[in-house]
């Protein structure tokens, strides 16, 4: 039983995490959320908490900066985009129960004052920017951080923005090579 309300984009999504885990829904229903939804995700967090936990694609980052700007304070859990992949179709209910559980696992709470623990220059030293493996390199830490896979720009934000500890990403990193 997961204590926090889970956000997902549709229908479909709510069957799948139903079948992996026992929870309360709140569906978006796309990018135009329909009335009273960022109210309903709003009086939710208040109650219970919220974890958003969009599809690993553009729209869904689209999603989840929409919702996280309009409700500061939310959870985020990130799906690992070759777990929600099938047949071409990209989305959370492609994942297996068990996909879905692991990402759930590694839930990460958005820190809103500025932090910069993590720099450039660790991104370069690291091989996750200007190494010719980078997106590999970045999708895997970001698997392993439970932050998701994003370009350079935001897998560095994400590094700052969702608690991660050096000591946890240096672990991350050194399971590379």
């Amino acid at each position: 039983m997961i204590k926090e309300v889970i956000v997902v984009e549709g229908r479909d999504d709510v069957t799948a995490v139903k079948r992996a885990v026992d929870c309360e829904l709140i569906t978006t229903g796309g990018y135009g959320f329909p009335k009273g939804t960022i109210e309903r995700i709003r009086s939710a967090k208040e109650r219970r908490g919220v974890i958003i936990f969009t599809d690993p694609d553009f729209a869904g980052e689209k999603i989840r900066k929409k919702i996280s700007n309009a409700v500061p304070g939310c959870k985020h859990a990130f799906l690992p985009r070759e777990e929600a992949i099938k047949k071409g179709d990209i989305g959370i209910e492609n994942a297996t129960p068990e996909s879905i559980r692991s990402a759930l696992s590694k839930v990460r709470t958005e820190i809103r004052e500025d932090r910069s623990e993590f720099t450039r220059v660790d991104m370069v030293r690291n091989g996750l920017t200007c190494h010719e493996d980078a997106s590999n390199r970045r999708d895997r830490v970001g698997k392993k951080l439970g932050i998701g896979y994003g370009n350079a720009k935001q897998f560095l934000s994400r590094l700052n923005n969702y608690g991660v500890e050096r000591e946890e990403f240096e672990d991350a990193v050194s399971k590379l090579d």
